[in-house]
């Protein structure tokens, strides 16, 4: 027995010792005739258990006497809290007493209240264990729909947030194998957390898209298969040993997807618990389905209003029609060579895309002048940064995109403008789009002058590298064309043999 057991025991063996008086010597026995409290082996009762026959004591109701070489022995069988079985109340006369039939009255009835007492505890100890399992089963759902809520909050919606649920759900869950099945799309993503290697798994993920989702698809419910000798195995995962939870995943009243787990026949079954933190899981990837959703739709209207505001841009000079995309495309290339996160590469997109949206509130005789500029001209050239700040700082989406049309035209030794921003304190978005901005400047043609060559940019912008440009973020952008000759054949820009 335990220590916490003995210690239980004791307090139920002074209770009977208090209610039994002093005429009476008394103890807690096991089931099986031994003495568990108190715990000595050279007292009366000891002896007593001693000198009984080797067959057990009778599970009679209520106290019994027994007649030992010691002395009568009064038994009254009881069971014992904490999971340690049937045992015995037990008690002697002491060797100095008579007792009266008053006394074994007095003595039979503490029997009874202690019986019963250890027989609430028992019952108690079962209901807590209960509970303790059930909190335990809780637990384990908060944690995975915590798990679910982290990944949602840190990260953009995409297939990595559904590959990142996929194995949260396979570690809490212990299962081998997490998938999420759209079949419609041919998509299957799955996630791993292998008990031992499953050499078939390209085919037991292929196998998902039939039968068994056609079956749950059907049946609408989620689908739990065990035992080898279900009988559904005749026409689901036939020839494949592996337990199976599969979870319908509802779009409304549809069901496009499913969230299968899968685990080796010597694991666990599924339990009624994996059931409920599975459909846990399911509504959870059907509401990111749901964002996923959304989110397209917003990125669909972001997207045509950005072509909008380009188109009104562009519509104004036909000579810069297109620089906002290829400055895009340049500026997406550097921020991938540079490793940029999701998020700054999302700001990246729209902040090259629509840096010089300001230039819809230049008037047109100043942006269209085929001729060199006046100073008063140039001035109203440099108020378009401005102007694209405020017309993108209304519009939530784009509010971490300002910085980078809002500052594209500052240099790094300061002399740059609106604000005269120096090195490093001009945002790194704005100076990865200066340096996409410069070299599609230099190399397309204008009203004035026709563009030049790549070698011709590359020689002014090293020029100008550690002045005008980042000298860091220029030798990225000249490793990225000299790696990748196909950028520039899609921007179109001229090589120096193109004039030989």
């Amino acid at each position: 027995m335990s220590e916490a057991q003995t210690r239980g025991l004791a307090r139920y063996g002074r209770w009977l010792q208090h209610s039994a008086g002093q005429s009476f010597t008394v103890g807690i026995g096991a089931g099986d005739g031994g003495l568990l409290w108190p715990d000595t082996a050279d007292g009366p009762i000891a002896e007593a258990l001693a000198g009984l026959p080797a067959k057990p004591l009778a599970q009679t109701p209520g106290m019994q006497r027994q007649g030992t070489s010691a002395g009568d022995l009064f038994t009254r069988a009881v069971t014992l809290p904490e999971a340690a079985g049937d045992g015995w109340l037990l008690a002697m006369a002491r060797a100095d007493a008579a007792p009266s039939d008053i006394e074994l009255d007095a003595l039979a009835d503490a029997m009874d209240d202690v019986a019963a007492a250890l027989e609430d505890s028992t019952h108690l100890n079962a209901e807590m264990d209960l509970l303790a399992g059930e909190l335990a089963e809780r637990y384990e759902e908060l944690h995975l729909v915590y798990e679910i809520d982290r990944h949602l909050a840190n990260q953009d919606l995409g297939t990595e947030v559904l590959q990142d649920l996929l194995q949260s759900c396979a570690e809490q869950l212990n299962a081998d194998v997490a998938c999420f099945v759209r079949p419609a799309d041919n998509l299957t993503i799955s996630a791993t957390n292998l008990s031992k290697p499953i050499h078939n798994l390209d085919l037991v993920l292929v196998e998902m898209r039939g039968d068994l989702f056609r079956f749950v698809s059907s049946s609408r419910a989620t689908v739990v298969i065990n035992g080898l000798q279900d009988p559904r195995r005749a026409y689901i995962f036939t020839d494949m040993p592996y337990k199976v939870l599969a979870c319908p995943v509802f779009q409304g009243i549809d069901m496009p997807a499913m969230l299968v787990l899968l685990n080796h026949d010597d694991k666990p079954d599924f339990s009624n618990s994996d059931r409920r933190l599975g459909e846990v899981m399911a509504h959870q990837i059907a509401n990111v389905m749901h964002m996923q959703g959304m989110f397209a739709e917003m990125r669909r209207f972001t997207e045509q209003m950005a072509a909008a505001l380009i188109e009104a841009v562009e519509a104004k000079d036909p000579y810069t029609r297109g620089h906002s995309e290829r400055v895009h495309l340049l500026s997406m290339r550097l921020g991938q060579g540079l490793r940029l996160r999701s998020e700054e590469m999302e700001n990246l997109h729209w902040g090259s895309l629509l840096h010089d949206v300001g230039k819809i509130g230049i008037p047109d005789a100043v942006l269209c002048k085929p001729g060199r500029l006046t100073s008063d001209e140039y001035t109203f050239i440099k108020v378009h940064p401005e102007r694209s700040y405020e017309i993108l700082r209304h519009v939530d989406r784009l509010k971490g995109a300002i910085d980078g049309a809002r500052h594209h035209q500052e240099k790094f030794d300061g002399t740059g403008y609106p604000h005269g921003l120096r090195g490093t304190n001009i945002p790194l978005l704005a100076r990865i789009i200066a340096v996409a901005d410069t070299y599609d400047s230099i190399t397309s043609s204008r009203a004035y002058r026709a563009g030049s060559t790549h070698e011709a940019a590359v020689k002014e912008m090293t020029r100008v590298s550690g002045t005008q440009l980042d000298s860091e973020l220029l030798d990225v952008f000249l490793r990225i064309c000299d790696e990748d000759p196909a950028l520039l054949v899609r921007l179109g820009v001229r090589r120096e043999w193109d004039d030989q």
